[in-house]
């Protein structure tokens, strides 16, 4: 659990710091888990990115900058990151 400000205290989920970013154009949304009590994502540079690596190296992590959000910002970036009719 975490406690989200704007949502009070709801399950925690990981994302990375570019997700977080309202501002730019959608980043993409990669899921990293089929477990819907474990949900992960990082944007389409994080995914290139970890490719590159081939694992989650210091580099991979230094550039992911993954964090703690809610559920429900979790959600809201996967909205608002979503590659689907962009």
């Amino acid at each position: 659990m975490v406690d989200c400000g704007p949502h009070g205290k709801r399950v925690a989920t990981v994302v990375c710091r570019h997700l977080l970013r309202s501002e730019q154009a959608p980043a993409g949304f990669v899921e990293n888990s089929d477990d819907p009590n474990d949900l992960q994502a990082w944007c389409r540079a994080c995914e290139e990115m970890f490719q590159s690596e081939g694992d989650m190296t210091d580099a991979f992590r230094e550039f992911n900058d993954m964090t703690i959000v809610c559920v429900a910002c979790y959600a809201e970036a996967k909205l608002r990151h979503s590659l689907q009719g962009h």
